[in-house]
Order: C-alpha cells, then sequence, then structure tokens
C-alpha cells in the first residue's frame, strides 16, 4: 500500500536523537512507522483493534 499520502505526525513523546515513532490516522485505521525508516512499512490498526491495544498498554496486560 502507499502511504506517501497520508499525513504523519510525530509523537510528542519522541527523544531528540531521532527516536521518533509518527503517527497515521486515516479513514479506515491507525498507523504507526518508524520516522528513521518511513519506507520500512508501518504497523495498521483498524478502530477496535487500536482501542484493546491501547486498552491492553494502559492496563499492562500485553498478552493480547
Amino acid at each position: 500500500m502507499d502511504l506517501s499520502d497520508i499525513a504523519w505526525r510525530k509523537s510528542s513523546r519522541s527523544g531528540g536523537n531521532n527516536e521518533c515513532v509518527e503517527l497515521a490516522v486515516t479513514e479506515t485505521s491507525t498507523r504507526f512507522r518508524d520516522s528513521k525508516a518511513p519506507d520500512a512499512g508501518a504497523l495498521a490498526f483498524r478502530d477496535a483493534g487500536y482501542r484493546r491495544f491501547l486498552s491492553a498498554i494502559k492496563s499492562g496486560n500485553l498478552d493480547v
């Protein structure tokens, strides 16, 4: 999938040493990528999956 048309934002929590995670929200998914390697692909979640992912992170239950 061509991700060049997506508007990516850098995380406000990214460090100053090129340790950046970028986020893009589209109509169908939320995507993450490493800003140092933008052509390496992106992790994509559909809405329900993204909500489960966030819930697991917040609860510390990463066995999802």
